[in-house]
């Protein structure tokens, strides 16, 4: 079996530069991240470890801690003001490409536009957005739309949306609101663009595909939908030792790309176990073993 991997997978600058700025920090007992600090579950097993406070993504509590960790998701402008109002140190570790997304679309709504923000209903990156504004629309599909009475809109995206989602939403959008002017600012962020696009890249190449990242992460979900819409069986696993040799059976040429909040040493630790899977191999050819023991690929259920 030959593993080939994406051109761009893995960690980006806004969580490597988030990631970076915990390190930094000297008493971790004192502060509380504000939600997950990115959706990876070895991530925040590694903070609980240090001492880190965290809330819940979904629970509003004043945190105990004199300090307060911004996430790279970001947050409302109105939840930054109710905690300096109870006295918190607010350390930010806000992604510009997301602080970019709320100027965008306060500065929409300053020109007279509704605000329409393509992304997950429940996602805490769209919550920041959202609260900051009067009567916003979020949509996750090209099924939510509707027909609004307002005439402007102005259109955002969650930065980690993707472009097969993005695209017929706002189409959707413009038809059903034939009487409105709809102006389309895209906010999807680069590297989650780079990373769709390697992958579309890799796709013909390869069986089967492996996707490495927290199955809370948005883009490591998309990178799945990637995959699954090509017609590739696909494997989203977090870590190595969910790897199990009999799901490879058949495999010629495996992908394996990871999400935005992958760690380095986890896309390793799995490209290592797949290189060992693959060297573990029966020698006979791949069309030979498939002559004596017709089976279908194990991935595809």
């Amino acid at each position: 079996m030959q593993i080939l991997r994406a051109e761009e997978l893995g960690m980006c600058f806004g969580v490597r530069d988030a990631l970076a700025a915990i390190d930094a920090i000297k008493e971790p007992t004192k502060v509380t991240i504000h939600g997950e600090l990115v959706h990876n579950p070895e991530v925040l097993a590694q903070l609980d470890r240090r001492g880190f406070h965290r809330s819940a993504e979904h629970s509003r509590p004043i945190p105990a801690t004199p300090a307060v960790l911004v996430t790279a998701h970001g947050i409302s402008e109105r939840e930054r003001e109710r905690l300096r109002a109870a006295g918190k140190q607010i350390l930010d570790t806000t992604c510009p490409l997301v602080r970019k997304v709320h100027e965008v679309a306060r500065a929409l709504e300053r020109t007279g536009h509704r605000v329409i923000v393509i992304g997950k209903h429940d996602h805490v990156e769209v919550r920041g957005i959202t609260e900051d504004l009067r009567d916003p629309i979020v949509l996750g599909s090209a099924a939510d739309v509707g027909t609004w009475p307002e005439s402007r809109f102005g259109i955002v995206c969650q930065t980690t949306s993707q472009e097969a989602t993005v695209v017929p939403i706002v189409a959707a959008v413009r038809a059903a609101n034939r009487h409105a002017s709809v102006q389309f600012v895209d906010t999807v962020c680069s590297p989650t663009r780079a990373r769709v696009a390697a992958l579309e890249d890799l796709l013909p190449k390869v069986d089967a595909l492996v996707v490495v990242g927290g199955r809370d992460s948005n883009n490591t979900q998309k990178l799945v939908l990637t995959g699954e819409r090509y017609g590739l069986p696909v494997l989203h696993v977090e870590n190595a030792s969910e790897l199990r040799p009999e799901w490879f059976l058949g495999c010629r040429r495996l992908g394996l790309t990871a999400g935005t909040s992958t760690l380095p040493a986890t896309i390793e630790a799995v490209y290592a176990r797949l290189r060992a899977i693959a060297a573990a191999e029966p020698r006979e050819s791949a069309p030979e073993r498939r002559a004596a023991e017709p089976a279908r690929h194990p991935l595809v259920g």
